[in-house]
């Protein structure tokens, strides 16, 4: 299983960025999925979670701004991220869980390297 991210990089305050998280490796499912986010010394957050059931959760500090999106045909999902905030600044991360069943708790084992989102004027 091999996840990689892409899409980062500097951007101002009200720019926009869209990252990508290329998989390979599994089987790829529409469910079970995240993006996450850490800022050196602090605790990492969950920025938004696809869940079995299909349902999404987003960050209260993303709401609004940030939109999950994935292509299957491409084993890629993505991030738009619109209105950024210097408070974005963090390696963003997306995790699978690659063995995905029906019912069950998802189970994030599976992450990129990170790609890096600085937001600053």
């Amino acid at each position: 299983v091999q996840l990689v991210e892409s899409g980062g990089g500097l951007v101002q305050p009200g720019g926009s960025l869209r990252l990508s998280c290329a998989t390979s490796g599994y089987k790829y499912s529409s469910v079970c999925m995240a993006w996450f986010r850490q800022v050196p010394g602090k605790t990492r957050q969950e920025v938004v979670y696809i869940d079995n059931d299909g349902s999404t959760r987003y960050a209260d500090f993303v709401k609004g701004r940030f939109t999950i999106s994935q292509d299957i045909r491409k084993s890629t999902l993505y991030l738009q991220m619109d209105n950024l905030e210097p408070e974005d600044t963090a390696m963003y991360y997306c995790a699978v869980d690659p063995k995905v069943v029906p019912g069950t708790v998802c189970v994030l084992n599976y992450w990129g390297q990170g790609t890096q989102v600085t937001v600053s004027s």
